[in-house]
């Protein structure tokens, strides 16, 4: 039995799309968390996980790296979360980039909260609004890849 190919883009053209979509969306996602009262507070608690101390005494370079390197590659996890829905639904459409969009926010969101914030040490007082902060740049980031890599995999 041949596996099923779904027209699309080539992979090898559409995964550096969703690199280039990731630095744009990790330098919107820049923007917005420097005007968030917490924003700035989830790099530091994933660099916080990582050394085992609290987020407000994390390196900032440490956090600076995780930042940039998990915007970077959720890049191509998108490209490839749109791979899979394009695949059930049949094909390319805007109903596929959107849906693997809301795929990828819902990952983003449940990773922090369910993965990483339960290993800080930052206070329960405020994860509350860490968790919210960090949603609004989480939809930040996706509401600028998924536009770029869905306009862009149009003209490969």
């Amino acid at each position: 039995m041949q596996p099923v190919a779904v027209p699309g883009p080539d992979p090898a053209l559409r995964f550096p799309l969703g690199l280039l979509a990731a630095v744009l969306a990790t330098l919107v996602m820049d923007l917005v968390m420097a005007r968030l009262p917490q924003g700035e507070t989830p790099p530091r608690v994933a660099a916080g996980v990582l050394t085992e101390t609290h987020p407000d005494d994390a390196h900032p370079r440490l956090a600076s790296v995780v930042h940039y390197v998990a915007g970077l590659l959720t890049g191509p996890l998108f490209v490839y979360l749109l791979y899979a829905t394009e695949f059930v639904l049949d094909g390319r459409s805007l109903a596929a980039t959107l849906g693997a969009g809301a795929v990828l926010f819902v990952l983003m969101v449940a990773f922090f909260v369910g993965v990483v914030l339960p290993r800080s040490r930052a206070r329960r007082s405020r994860r509350t609004a860490i968790v919210r902060d960090w949603a609004l740049s989480a939809l930040a980031y996706v509401v600028v890849a998924v536009p770029v890599v869905h306009l862009g995999s149009g003209l490969l």
